[in-house]
């Protein structure tokens, strides 16, 4: 069982020392900044839009374009860490220290021209995040962090909210590609939360949703069914930024689940102990 989420601890097991840490964490933004900018070359002019095996879960021609971008630029830079990345899996030994590459997060919105997507690469040491980048090109914005450097947008140093209860919360979700196939969709949640806050919005790209979150933009994130890929730079950010990550009912973390939970350190425990308490919505109110 892995403890809460540490990047400090993370980078320490992995033997990686300060100067290293920051000369990674420049090769994680440029490689994010060098995929986002491919996207924007290829925004509103898509080539193709393929449907992975599951329903919903797409790839484009930008999100293999990014990839390869992204990817040559971290061979470059360290030839001596593997990669795992969302369209081309894994390169190496994946188990120990890797990359973790979405070149597209926010594929659906970007095939639909919904201008909110970013590219994420992130450092990771047997599941635990350490670093990363997170590039949202539309915007502008390129979020960072580095254990002992801080969390960033660009320059400019970023923290959590510090949000005291759910009530005056304003939280972010997503659903999993699956959610048509099991009860355990999140559907519940959403309505439960989005009556007891100020409102749960829904992006559509987690890793943004977690840079929000660390940017204080954003009182907390939910989601299930995620890849390491999703989570691996946006968790870090959170923890950098004075935040929580954990599972949804343990102090825990683990990219491994494919669940998180990320808030303001206030928060934490009344939203976990809330997603505690809700039970899945008959499906007689959402399937026809």
């Amino acid at each position: 069982m892995h403890a809460p989420l540490d990047c400090f601890a993370a980078a320490s097991e992995a033997g990686l020392n300060s100067s290293r840490l920051e000369e990674l964490s420049q090769v994680a933004r440029t490689a994010a900044e060098l995929g986002g900018t491919v996207l924007m070359q290829n925004y509103g002019r898509l080539d193709s839009i393929q449907q992975k095996s599951r329903a919903g879960d797409l790839v484009t021609n930008a999100d293999l374009a990014a990839e390869a971008a992204v990817l040559e630029s971290l061979q470059a830079a360290t030839s001596n860490i593997p990669v795992l990345a969302e369209e081309s899996g894994s390169s190496g030994d994946t188990t120990g220290l890797c990359w973790c590459v979405d070149p597209l997060d926010g594929t659906t919105n970007f095939a639909h021209g919904y201008p909110f997507f970013a590219t994420s690469v992130g450092l990771l040491w047997r599941d635990q995040p350490i670093l990363g980048a997170i590039a949202v090109p539309f915007l502008k914005e390129l979020f960072w962090c580095c254990p002992g450097v801080g969390a960033y947008l660009h320059n400019q140093r970023i923290t959590v909210s510090d949000c005291k209860t759910l009530e005056d919360s304003l939280l972010v979700t997503g659903f999993a590609y699956d959610r048509r196939e099991l009860e355990d969709n999140n559907y519940a949640e959403f309505c439960r939360l989005t009556h007891h806050t100020h409102g749960v919005r829904r992006g559509g790209a987690a890793a943004v949703d977690l840079a929000y979150v660390a940017a204080g933009r954003l009182d907390g994130y939910w989601e299930r069914g995620l890849s390491p890929w999703d989570l691996t730079a946006g968790a870090a950010l959170v923890v950098m930024a004075g935040g929580r990550v954990s599972d949804y009912k343990a102090p825990a973390y683990s990219v491994g689940t494919g669940r998180i939970l990320a808030t303001g350190p206030a928060l934490h425990g009344q939203l976990q102990a809330e997603l505690d308490t809700i039970q899945p919505l008959p499906e007689h109110l959402y399937a026809g």
